[in-house]
This record gives structure tokens, sequence and C-alpha cells, in this order.
């Protein structure tokens, strides 16, 4: 992550950033965004899937309460107990991060914890006092830009309001096994299409947070960067990644794309999925950032 130019490291001081931060920082500045919204960032499949949630009648009303009044303190004593939270003390890069992204997103700071898990991952909880959680497993894997791209994508969610529909979607089967118990597996039975509407949006949703990352990072070699490495990062190989193979596999992914045949394959292959496909996303990002828009306000 680049230094702001309103924000100078001392050198030595508890701010001093690893040997990659400080060559970011000579190469760029980060620049803020004022007056940015969602709508400067939110994908269109996002705004339809989102359209379509809120014309189930009563669905965000329920999906509150279940949050309410169980999901999110279950999950918020979970995590407090269970893991570490990110301080200017603790981790102090990672809130840097943090502090950095919301301030770019103009998001209220949310709270951040690190959690011992192998597999790469981070997500977002919460409706009223949303959290965010990143697996060891994912910054043992990343570089620091790519964590920053990370953290980004997790206020995106935040700053564009998805954080009740996702942490249901992310919870879907124990909802609908709630729902079931309650009206004797009838609930669950009828709520199927709700868990496809679900997982589709949640899907569209992570397009948004990807651009959202890209304006707090303001770096494409970063989301390249985290793409491939969660598409098939290893540690110990990670010097033999190379970044021109995975460009050319992203333009083989919209030559598949152009089949009718396969892209009926794809259907398949994600409906029961949270997120797309690694590569679908950098396509994606790439497809925006060509297209400038609020980027066109920072050197990316």
């Amino acid at each position: 992550m680049a230094a702001p130019p309103d924000d100078p490291v001392e050198p030595g001081g508890p701010d001093e950033p690893s040997a990659e931060l400080a060559r970011s920082t000579k190469r760029r500045k980060l620049r803020p965004l004022p007056g940015l919204t969602p709508a400067d960032f939110q994908h269109k499949s996002d705004i339809a899937a989102t359209d379509a949630l809120k014309r189930i009648p009563g669905l965000e009303k329920v999906m509150s309460k279940i949050m309410e009044y169980g999901l999110e303190r279950l999950y918020y004593v979970d995590n407090v107990a269970s893991n570490l939270r990110v301080t200017p003390a603790m981790f102090g890069r990672l809130h840097r991060s943090l502090t950095w992204a919301c301030k770019i997103l103009d998001v209220p700071e949310p709270e951040l914890y690190v959690t011992v898990d192998p597999v790469p991952n981070a997500f977002t909880y919460g409706h009223t006092k949303p959290f965010i959680t990143l697996t060891s497993g994912l910054i043992d894997m990343l570089s620091d830009e790519e964590l920053f791209f990370v953290i980004g994508h997790e206020v995106g969610h935040i700053k564009a309001g998805h954080v009740l529909y996702g942490t249901i979607a992310r919870n879907i089967a124990a909802v609908m096994e709630l729902v079931g118990q309650a009206t004797l597996g009838l609930g669950a039975l009828l709520g199927q299409g709700l868990v496809y509407a679900l997982l589709e949006w949640y899907r569209c949703a992570e397009l948004t947070s990807d651009r959202a990352a890209l304006l707090c990072v303001q770096n494409l070699d970063a989301a390249h960067g985290t793409f491939m490495k969660l598409a098939g990062g290893t540690t110990r190989l990670a010097a033999e990644m190379d970044r021109a193979e995975f460009l050319r596999q992203i333009r083989a992914y919209e030559d598949v794309d152009r089949s009718t045949l396969n892209k009926a394959y794809k259907i398949l292959l994600t409906v029961s999925r949270t997120h797309p496909f690694a590569i679908q996303r950098a396509k994606e990002l790439d497809l925006w950032h060509s297209s400038a828009g609020p980027l066109a306000r920072v050197q990316v």
C-alpha cells in the first residue's frame, strides 16, 4: 500500500512500512476520492440482482430480524472470543490499510480481526455493526498491497450496503434449515429459489466490491496478483508465478465466454457458488479499468 501525500511515514516509527511498501511509496501516492458514492462503482449485474431481491415482499425486514436476534450476535461474540483484533499496536500494517480504505471510500472504520485458518479467505459479517475477518492463510499468501486490495474489497461491501444480504447468503443453508424446522419443511422447500437468488446476488456483489478495492489500492497489478493467487496461489512457488501468463489466461477466458454452450456450462458450475471464478473477476475488473469512470480521477 502506498503512503498518502499528507500522511508521511517517520523512519523507525511504529508505522514504518515493509520494504515492499517503502518501494511502493516512492513510485506513487494514494489519492482520496471525495464525494464517492456506491453508484460510481456498482456493477450493473449487482444493481439488477439487488433490485430483484428488493422486489421480494418483506425479505429485507425478515432478514434484518434474523440477523438482529440471532446470527449477528452469535458471529460477533464468537469472533471477539476466538480471533485477534487488528489495532495500531496489533498488526499495524493491516490497520493502516484498513484506515486508508475507509478514508478513500468514506466509510466509518469497522473492526478488523485475524483468525487462524489455513484456507485463504476474508469476509464481512454483521448488519448494525459490521466487522471484517481475514484468515491467516490469506495473510501468508498475499503481499502487503494485495492484502490492501482485499481489505478494500471488504470495506467496499460495507460502502455498497452488501452486508445484510451477504451474511445471509454466506449462511443460507443454516437459515433455510431454521425456516424449515419452523414450517415443518415447507418453508425450506419453497425457499430453494431464494437460495439461488441470494447466491446469484452475492456473486454480482463481489464484482462491485472488486471495483471498490481497485479504487483503494489504485494499482491494477495488485488486483491481478490477488486474483492469480486466489486461483492457484502457493507461497512456496510464488516466485514462479508469471503475470503475463495470467493475463493470457484472462484473454483465453474471454474467448471461451463467446460460446453459448460454454456459457451454459459456466452457469451450471457457478449456481451454488458464493464467488465468481477468479479469472472471471479479473476479466470484469480489467474491463471496468479500461472504461475509466471514477478511475479517471486517480492514476491506476
